[in-house]
């Protein structure tokens, strides 16, 4: 017994050793690198983020971030599946992306990703990577393949002062917009906001819910979609400038807001509306809300593609990024209010007062509030929902 007792332990150290070793090899290899982050450039505020880490990661282990600001990450997903097609194995010019839902899918399928990296992260011993929203992206497994970085779920806004009472459903929603025409609208899609809304729609009108969680079928599209089409039909000509033109973005939508022409905005960060009060972009009286049966929820994503240039600068970064420092940073509103993908039940002392220390702002529902967010549809709903939307209301095909 002694002697198995030993060897057991003996397996265990080595095992250990060899795990730390490997990292330490990782950052050793990552001095020097430059980290070519592909990622959304649209939000200030988030920008500045990156660009204060980078600097971190810069001084404390000799990484160099550059933030590739793009508005579509599947036009780069699209360089990454020429690059495999030609067979371009190595140097590739991305080494990491943000990404998640269809996105994800889509590289997963391709065998655009490189090995699983997530659970030799250091930071990962803070994260519950059994988590629903984290061990899957949009119903596809993420398979260690891609890291969490924050969480998101649908909110809408309202003035207090022009709108006390909000509509709190799709059909409440319907019934307002009728009284009060042209002072709703939403994001364009494949806007990945107005894509949302859809998708909301859908999970609160469709007959068929369980559907949504499966690979899309062909055969299926018509029996689940058609409560969401009679609501958008009956929706859409009461809407801002009668359903005929839709506003580009959440962005555009919450300046429209924002100057009184709109009654509602969203945004799928639950602290948006806090951090444009303090910033003085909204006034004080708006206040978030979301829909009585709930309202969707993800997280978001890092993901290293197969031929990154700078893999080991890469899983550095994310490892910083995922630090309690950084996370807490992220999640603060006057920052970026990015909640975290920390389970904060694991932390101790200092760690865990960082995140109990943070101020909700003016506008954030707690988590209570916010309830058990609504699981994405499967990524493969995705582009027949945007394609059948562009034709039903444009007559285009996508």
């Amino acid at each position: 017994m002694c002697i198995r007792l030993f060897v057991l332990i003996t397996v265990l150290m080595a095992s250990y050793s060899a795990t730390a070793q490997s990292w330490s090899e990782i950052e050793h290899e990552a001095r020097g690198q430059t980290v070519y982050f592909y990622a959304w450039g649209g939000s200030p505020a988030i920008n500045q983020y990156i660009e204060r880490w980078a600097q971190i990661a810069s001084e404390r282990h000799q990484i160099n971030v550059e933030h590739v600001k793009v508005d579509d990450i599947s036009m780069v997903i699209q360089g990454i599946q020429t690059a495999k097609r030609v067979g371009a194995s190595d140097q590739g010019s991305v080494d990491l992306l943000w990404i998640n839902g269809e996105n994800f899918a889509r590289m997963k399928r391709d065998g655009l990703l490189g090995d699983p990296f997530v659970s030799g992260l250091p930071s990962a011993r803070y994260i519950n990577l059994d988590d629903p929203t984290i061990a899957s992206d949009f119903s596809v497994p993420t398979d260690g393949l891609e890291a969490p970085w924050g969480r998101a779920q649908l909110v809408l806004m309202h003035d207090q002062a022009r709108l006390p009472t909000p509509p709190r459903s799709m059909q409440a929603l319907l019934q307002y917009v009728q009284a009060n025409p042209g002072r709703i609208t939403y994001p364009e899609p494949p806007n990945f906001h107005g894509t949302t809304f859809l998708k909301q729609v859908l999970l609160e009108t469709t007959l068929y819910p369980q559907w949504l969680s499966e690979p899309y079928a062909t055969e299926r599209f018509q029996a689940a979609t058609e409560p969401m089409w009679a609501l958008l039909d009956a929706l859409h000509p009461h809407l801002w400038r009668s359903g005929r033109e839709f506003p580009d973005s959440a962005e555009a939508m919450m300046d429209l807001f924002a100057d009184g022409l709109l009654d509602m905005a969203l945004s799928f960060n639950p602290n948006d509306a806090s951090q444009r009060i303090l910033d003085g972009r909204f006034p004080p009286t708006v206040r978030t809300y979301i829909h009585e049966p709930g309202t969707i929820g993800n997280t978001h994503f890092l993901a290293i593609p197969w031929n990154a240039s700078a893999r080991a600068g890469a899983q550095v970064w994310i490892n910083l990024l995922l630090s309690v420092e950084a996370q807490a940073d992220k999640a603060s509103p006057s920052v970026w209010g990015d909640p975290t993908v920390i389970d904060v039940g694991r932390l101790r002392g200092a760690d865990q007062q960082r995140f109990e220390a943070l101020e909700l702002g003016p506008a954030t529902l707690t988590g209570a509030e916010l309830g058990i967010p609504l699981a994405e549809p499967h990524a493969s709903w995705v582009e027949p929902l945007e394609a059948a939307w562009k034709s039903r209301y444009f007559g285009q095909a996508q």
